[in-house]
């Protein structure tokens, strides 16, 4: 099936349907609006897999009456045109060629005169019985949809009670209807824009769960311009949620070539893969509503990645991604039983946190001159550095300091993201390193690049375009980027978060609130093995010695090496500085020494 891209992109990073005005109101307010119209703004989010389906549908309705006005242009009438395009989608399922409607609608108006959509505006009785009917008959003509428009049961039930009322579900239909969304009306990046405005707005009110499926759309145009990927290359999300980084991509090479003036070019290809399934049918209607296609397949991408070939891995030019930070999930066993050749050794399980094994899975998806851009918990590149005892994840991140990949690292704003107040890192990583580059990484703090937003800070656009145009020509700039070598890392103990190299404020007396608790727990835990060993060897003594010492004197082993007990010392003074040189770093846990 061939993709017709098309798209006028503002040159404003994160691009905007408020330039589409009617009746006074943007596209994006209408949505929203419509979106509001079951229950109002604070119950809205709670109806998005309702609303998605719903708006989706709409936009097919409109682009279905609009090829079928076209054909009726050439043969005389709509109703010669409804049975030309059924008696043709017909003999293109049997022989295999390409149909001449993109996806075909079953079902007719009574005056075929109507629009398509007036089928589902004028219904009045058992409203989403007869709409979920409809929905399942699109996805039955259409394989594609299979799965995607077809999950949500319009008419179910909850202990005997609709979830969405007819009364409410017309209300929501008649909302939708109020503005036509047709290929003439709306081009794919205004209404593509506009469905992602909606998803963010859902992300707002849905902060436990949004960062499933929602990357702020300014962090996704950061990296998209970073890798700045051309025309008919690979790039790939293994965690794509609603597929907002690949779509980004794809606006960032569109934007590119209208800059070139090209108006022929090949689409980036486009694969992507996600966990939840609704999640999985959102991302699908994102990418379908943009006018972009893509492969986007449904599972567990960190078990069991779906894109291979053979027995191998297939690779891309590029992979893209915000995988769940500090996951839990995956014990030591899930790294040893990879047939992938995934973790390799010198790296491998990172301890209790997957951040570090998301990294390990992206690149195994680089080919031999693949980059990525990956969206880390900010503690991903400081945990364990200047702690005495061994760290799984340091060690890890060893490894791919000392294979010189890395690329670069920036320090995002505070309070961004939907699920979490903490800034982030995006990691940068880079098979086919320049001579330049070579042992050495750019960082660069963003800390300060955000305006104060309402529930969240955003990056402006001028902001969007510094961060990535300075990364791009390893640009050093006073308080915001440096380029630092191997051997600085090393010192550092592999700690590679700009905010350790980087100072922003004229007079900076304190680390970044969120680093100093990451150490601080990283801390806690050495502490906590610490113990754990004292207690082994402490059962083993009871064993021969009648008397054992006292809980106090063993608490008090824990600085029996001087390398721990410097180690400490050095972390109270970077994180506190002198005022807190008295205070006991393992005093912050109650039962240090006694767990």
């Amino acid at each position: 099936m061939v993709l017709k891209v098309k798209a006028d992109i503002k040159h404003n990073g994160t691009g905007s349907a408020h330039a589409f005005e009617a009746n006074g109101k943007s596209l994006e307010s209408w949505i929203w609006d419509a979106a509001c119209s079951i229950r109002g703004a604070k119950d809205a989010p709670k109806y998005k897999d309702y609303i998605l389906p719903l708006i989706f549908t709409k936009r097919l309705c409109d682009v279905f009456d609009d090829e079928i006005n076209r054909i009726a242009k050439k043969v005389g009438s709509r109703a010669k045109a409804f049975k030309l395009v059924k008696a043709d989608w017909k003999q293109a399922k049997k022989g295999g060629q390409t149909p001449m409607v993109r996806f075909y609608l079953s079902f007719e108006p009574t005056d075929l005169d109507e629009p398509v959509w007036t089928v589902i505006r004028k219904l009045s009785d058992k409203i989403g019985e007869q709409l979920t009917s409809y929905l399942r008959a699109i996805a039955d003509e259409n394989p594609l949809l299979k799965g995607i428009i077809d999950r949500v049961d319009f008419n179910a039930t909850t202990h005997g009670v609709r979830d969405l009322a007819d009364d409410r579900l017309s209300n929501l239909i008649e909302r939708i209807s109020e503005k036509r969304l047709g290929l003439a009306d709306v081009e794919p990046d205004i209404i593509g824009r506009s469905y992602e405005y909606l998803i963010r707005k859902f992300a707002e009110g849905s902060i436990s769960s949004a960062g499933e499926f929602y990357t702020p759309a300014e962090v996704g145009m950061v990296m998209a311009r970073i890798l700045e990927p051309e025309q008919g290359e690979t790039i790939y999300d293994p965690c794509c949620g609603s597929a907002g980084l690949l779509i980004k991509c794809q606006l960032v090479l569109e934007e590119k070539m209208n800059l070139r003036s090209r108006k022929a070019y090949a689409p980036l290809q486009l694969y992507g893969q996600e966990y939840i399934p609704e999640t999985w049918a959102m991302a699908n209607m994102n990418m379908i509503i943009h006018d972009m296609q893509g492969q986007i397949e449904i599972g567990d991408s960190f078990k069991n990645p779906k894109f291979r070939k053979g027995n191998r891995l297939q690779t891309f030019n590029y992979v893209i991604s915000n995988p769940m930070w500090n996951q839990n999930w995956f014990t030591e066993k899930d790294y040893d039983a990879d047939e992938l050749d995934r973790f390799p050794k010198g790296a491998g399980f990172p301890g209790n946190k997957a951040d570090w094994g998301w990294v390990q899975v992206m690149l195994a998806s680089l080919n031999d001159k693949g980059r990525a851009a990956i969206v880390l918990d900010t503690g991903a590149a400081s945990r364990g550095s200047g702690n005495a005892n061994s760290n799984k994840e340091r060690e890890v991140r060893r490894w791919f300091v000392e294979q010189d990949l890395i690329e670069g690292v920036i320090y995002l704003p505070e309070n961004l993201f939907y699920n979490t107040t903490a800034p982030g890192i995006i990691l940068v990583l880079n098979k086919a390193k320049s001579s330049e580059q070579r042992n050495k990484l750019f960082l660069l703090n963003a800390s300060k690049e955000f305006a104060k937003g309402d529930p969240k800070n955003y990056i402006p656009a001028d902001a969007i375009l510094r961060i990535a145009d300075t990364f791009k020509a390893w640009r050093e700039e006073d308080k915001y980027s440096r380029i630092i070598g191997r051997d600085e890392i090393t010192k550092n103990d592999f700690n590679i978060s700009p905010s350790r190299y980087i100072h922003t404020g004229d007079d900076e007396e304190y680390r970044p609130i969120s680093e100093i608790v990451e150490e601080l727990n990283a801390l806690e835990d050495a502490a906590k093995a610490t113990d754990a060993m004292l207690k082994t060897i402490l059962k083993r003594k009871n064993n021969r010695v009648k008397n054992a010492p006292s809980t106090g004197h063993f608490s008090s082993t824990i600085y029996q090496s001087a390398s721990q007990k410097n180690s400490a010392q050095a972390f109270r003074s970077r994180a506190y500085g002198t005022c807190v040189n008295t205070i006991d770093v393992f005093q912050f846990s109650p039962h240090c020494g006694e767990n």
